[in-house]
């Protein structure tokens, strides 16, 4: 059971999630997974740009603030010895955390190992006040740091697992605690190399540790508890008519993470994939409601659009051929491994015949080291006029509808377009992988919401 943010975000949120948490252990063996506090890592993060940038002042306000969160939060859910207790275990986390910091300061620079060790602080101190809170109630649970469970490469800000070396790991330390009939609450998030250096599953990794340790320890299911009802057809936001499934699949949870829906980090489904283990995404603030079950397979089979979900913190990047001299192929590969080297994912690509022109759609966040990828590799191209200056959009939108029955549907594509227009919505850019699973519309940022509201209302995906 993984419990993000939001459901840690207080200490009346801490007490639900321990609610949840006992009631599952008193039933059959369970690990609990816990994000940071809500608004916590960004806090920590931005203690560390203070002090890369030497403002002491502006490292210590946050310091304090992150001291009087946890204080207070230890304070409303403990009393007694088991509160003084807890708090020398938030204490001795918050001086690690200030020590790094102090460094970073000192040195007017981030290391990313430092920042991947430092970061983690917000996980060990949620872990330590649900572990803490736990006991009170007669539950033998214990806080379990990520780093000493999940071994990663060494990837800093963004390390993927070494899932042999991990499920050693978990055997070790997690199952002999599960056959004792303790609750491990492990922190989410964060891991370590082989030698031990800590690292971080990048942001929204607190899923990922949850799928990794339901993959090593050969879960029967996974629940993500978050702060919406499960998967919906669409945004309420933006579709008043939204409404949650009751099943997915793997890939159309995957896809609709990918392209925006805020309901799991991308790369959960992966470790669960080859074991079929299914995965529940429910409401810790609405328990009663059963919330979405990602399955291999649904029960009703494909049916055509499952869902649409939109992003608007993208860009559209477009590079353009001066000379026919130059390979558009060539051009296009060059630019895939600047990405690659940026670290940035591909959201959307499509590309022209003659002219060899290309474009591709990724996250605003990845923008600048792109551009600066790009740039450095077609340094030549651009200084000598061969390469047009690398355009930027910013004023643009990802509408992504997603199902596994879109396959050979025909005319669904039409209908969707012709949704579209008649909102006066211009297409500008349209993605479709050859599975089908997946139509990418890139529309203007004003347009975004009348499309959503369009596609959903077209392939009915309210009722």
């Amino acid at each position: 059971m993984k419990f993000g943010g939001t459901s840690m975000g207080s200490a009346e949120r801490i007490r639900s999630a321990a609610a949840l948490s006992e009631e599952a252990w008193r039933q059959r063996p369970t690990v609990v997974v816990v994000s940071a506090m809500a608004k916590v890592t960004d806090m920590l993060l931005e203690a560390l740009r203070h002090a890369e940038g030497g403002d002491e002042a502006g490292l210590e306000r946050l310091l304090r603030q992150l001291d009087e969160k946890h204080r207070q939060c230890c304070a409303e859910l403990l009393e007694g010895a088991r509160r003084s207790e807890t708090q020398r275990v938030l204490d001795g986390i918050l001086e690690e955390f200030s020590r790094i910091a102090r460094g970073v300061f000192m040195l007017g620079e981030r290391p990313p190992r430092s920042v991947d060790e430092a970061v983690a602080a917000g996980e060990r101190l949620s872990a330590a006040l649900m572990a803490g809170f736990l006991q009170s109630r007669g539950v033998q649970a214990e806080a379990v740091n990520g780093w000493d469970v999940i071994v990663t490469d060494a990837v800093f800000g963004n390390a993927s697992p070494l899932l042999p070396q991990t499920r050693e790991k978990a055997c070790a330390l997690l199952v002999p605690a599960l056959e004792q009939r303790r609750l491990p609450v492990v922190t989410g998030f964060n891991g370590a190399t082989l030698d031990g250096r800590p690292t971080t599953l990048g942001r929204g990794g607190s899923d990922f540790s949850a799928s990794i340790l339901a993959s090593v320890l050969d879960a029967s299911e996974l629940w993500i508890w978050s702060d919406v009802d499960g998967i919906l057809s669409a945004d309420p936001r933006l579709v008043p008519g939204a409404r949650v499934l009751e099943e997915v699949t793997y890939r159309e949870a995957a896809e609709l993470a990918y392209n925006g829906a805020k309901v799991l980090h991308p790369r959960t489904l992966a470790p669960l994939m080859e074991k079929g283990i299914p995965v529940w995404s429910r409401n810790s603030f609405n328990p009663s409601i059963p919330g979405t079950k990602i399955v291999p397979e649904t029960k009703d089979g494909p049916v055509g659009p499952r869902a649409v979900t939109s992003m608007t913190n993208v860009a559209l990047v477009s590079v353009d051929p001066a000379s026919a001299v130059l390979s558009g192929t060539r051009i296009m590969a060059r630019s895939l491994e600047a990405l690659s080297a940026a670290n940035a994912e591909v959201l959307a690509l499509t590309s022209s015949s003659y002219r060899q022109n290309f474009c591709f759609l990724i996250r605003t966040a990845e923008l600048p080291a792109v551009i600066e990828k790009l740039e450095e590799t077609f340094s030549l191209e651009l200084a000598h006029g061969y390469l047009h200056p690398i355009d930027v959009d910013l004023d643009v939108g990802l509408i992504a509808i997603v199902g596994e029955g879109m396959r050979g549907h025909p005319g669904l594509a039409g209908r969707i377009f012709t949704a579209i227009s008649q909102q006066m919505v211009n297409v500008i850019a349209i993605a479709q992988g050859s599975s089908e699973l997946t139509i990418g519309i890139v529309v203007r940022k004003d347009g975004i919401e009348k499309a959503v509201r369009a596609v959903h209302e077209e392939c009915g995906l309210g009722r």
